[in-house]
């Protein structure tokens, strides 16, 4: 059944573009029914009982508690990438069931913020929302504006958990980390292309951000966080 979030919580008034979508796209009818999320974790069937040219009436059928999101609040710290990488982040770890993502500017970040970014950010909440909608979601997972290494390093100081994956970690990995966790919340930090300084692997360390080992294979900044992500969620049950 097709999936959509209603604007502010109001079940029975779909955006312009999603209204667009189901007449002139999906070509639904009179009588169909779709799924609408108050993205606050409650999802209601509607029916649809009346189309015009350009809008619909909606009628709620029935309520019931979205199921799809973990049982910890996980956030992705992540050192920001060239390209489009960070869009391919944004949708996988949203499929996956990231709570929200950080851009993070790192010592080795590469790409520089352009003074419109408002407008990319834009672009990539509604990569956010559309991978919300295709894996079942209850909310649409925030895409924030890029802070620097250390507030993001002072910010994963007051999660329950906080993990950074790095190459030069011997000892500690995510199952052992991971065992016998029941908190709240989680981050993740992940570094870009080129990983973290040792500088920025020592401020994190006093700031209760534990590292950890990813096994003997270096991954990509873009295999990293979805890698840990998914090993995360396994620990925790949700997997």
């Amino acid at each position: 059944m097709n999936r959509f979030f209603a604007p502010k919580g109001n079940i029975l008034s779909l955006s312009e573009s999603d209204e667009n979508h189901i007449i002139n796209v999906l070509r639904l009818r009179e009588g169909d029914e779709i799924i609408i999320c108050d993205g606050n974790l409650i999802d209601y069937r509607c029916s649809i009982t009346q189309i015009s040219k350009n809008s619909l009436d909606l009628r709620i059928v029935e309520r019931f508690e979205n199921n799809a999101e973990p049982p910890s609040k996980i956030t992705l710290y992540q050192g920001f990438p060239k390209a489009d990488k960070l869009e391919l982040i944004i949708q996988k770890c949203v499929e996956l069931g990231i709570f929200k993502i950080v851009p993070v500017l790192t010592e080795r970040t590469i790409v520089k913020i352009k003074p419109d970014f408002s407008k990319k950010l834009d672009r990539l909440q509604k990569i956010s929302e559309a991978a919300a909608k295709q894996s079942g979601r209850g909310i649409i997972p925030e895409i924030c504006m890029p802070i620097s290494f250390k507030d993001a390093a002072k910010e994963m100081g007051n999660y329950d958990l906080s993990l950074m994956p790095y190459e030069g970690e011997k000892e500690n990995n995510l199952k052992g980390i991971l065992s016998g966790f029941s908190g709240e919340n989680i981050s993740i930090f992940i570094g870009p292309e080129g990983g973290f300084s040792e500088k920025e692997v020592e401020f994190a360390k006093s700031s209760k951000i534990q590292t950890v080992s990813l096994g003997n294979r270096i991954l990509r900044t873009e295999t990293a966080g979805l890698a840990t992500l998914a090993i995360t969620l396994h620990e925790i049950g949700e997997l």
